[in-house]
């Protein structure tokens, strides 16, 4: 079969390695689509310190069952499945308090371990989620829409709360929607229109572009000089975590969801006198369902967001460009083949 592999830093192309061979309590999946993500591109920089090399990259996919040692009770060949790309070691102190996603050994596909830009890959049963009358395009966008919807159920996002999302990339959109679907209204604040733009078509209440327009005059016009309810910040720059201090109202509660690399300088003052709560949101705990569902009843619509599918011949070269910022796609889908 063929895969996509990053065999240094810097380096990536498409191999034949053998097929994957599924074990008890496994199922074997042929892989439809998969979304590239930020962390592959930091596999590919060399920018991930977690990463291994050489190291298949993905973990946002949609798949097809086809072998299941042993069987199940729960799935058949011919499934359309997605599968939770998180694996916690089930015994470190965060497992023993049932906090899965906040693993103090978590593992995660195409960082830790293989993923799944490869044609055929195994998961356990227990992590796959069928997902009937879902677009498989729409399917492999689950996993990024858990973060979002993750980091909205730690912020405690509920209906008519006012909220603002720093950053409209793809996890800032899908934070976005998560929050819509809970009944709040929500404006949005990035650097590219183009971005903004399809936050205004998603449903955005309001946008700001921060390369040209202030966000203070956003925080009057839409909340009166009262401030956000919630912030969510999705960039990871020093300079949206103090924006999003700014940004909200006294007794707010910030969402951290970027993963930023560099030291952020603020007066911790202002947390104490605005009374904040800052949250941190790390992956994603149980919401696979729940997303699922809302996609199956057209509640929620993710497709704006696949701004390009590829087939997997091109993978290589998209990973390279999206890696060094040419590249303005939202999200990028990998099409694999169909069966051979």
């Amino acid at each position: 079969m063929r895969s996509v592999r990053v065999t240094a830093p810097g380096a990536v192309e498409i191999v034949d390695v053998p097929a994957p061979v599924p074990r008890p309590g496994e199922a074997l999946l042929r892989v439809r689509y998969a979304g590239i993500c930020g962390s592959d591109l930091q596999v590919l920089r060399g920018t991930q310190p977690f990463a291994s090399y050489p190291r298949v990259p993905g973990h946002e996919f949609s798949a097809e069952i086809v072998e299941i040692p042993g069987g199940s009770d729960r799935f058949a060949v011919g499934d359309v499945v997605t599968g939770v790309p998180y694996f916690e070691d089930g015994t470190c102190y965060s497992c023993r308090r049932g906090l899965l996603n906040a693993c103090m050994h978590n593992e995660t596909m195409g960082v830790h371990r293989d993923g799944a830009f490869q044609e055929l890959i195994t998961l356990p049963l227990d992590r796959l989620h069928a997902a009937e009358q879902v677009d498989p395009r729409d399917l492999a966008l689950v996993e990024p829409f858990s973060i979002g919807y993750h980091a909205v159920l730690r912020g405690a996002v509920g209906d008519g709360d006012r909220v603002l999302v720093l950053g409209a990339g793809a996890i800032g959109l899908l934070t976005m929607l998560s929050a819509i679907s809970r009944g709040a209204q929500v404006w949005v604040a990035d650097i590219a229109a183009s971005r903004l733009e399809l936050a205004a078509q998603l449903g955005a209440r309001g946008t700001v572009d921060l390369t040209s327009e202030s966000l203070g005059d956003l925080v009057r016009a839409a909340t009166d000089e009262d401030g956000f309810d919630v912030v969510c910040e999705a960039t990871g720059q020093p300079v949206s975590f103090t924006n999003a201090i700014d940004a909200a109202a006294f007794g707010a509660r910030l969402v951290l969801i970027g993963n930023g690399t560099r030291e952020v300088t603020f007066n911790q003052s202002v947390l104490i006198k605005k009374e904040l709560t800052v949250l941190g949101s790390r992956n994603s705990a149980g919401v696979f369902d729940t997303l699922i569902d809302l996609l199956r009843r057209q509640l929620v619509d993710v497709s704006p967001l696949r701004t390009s599918v590829i087939p997997l011949e091109a993978a290589p070269a998209a990973l390279e460009s999206a890696a060094s910022g040419a590249s303005g796609d939202v999200k990028v889908l990998i099409e694999f083949p169909g069966r051979p």
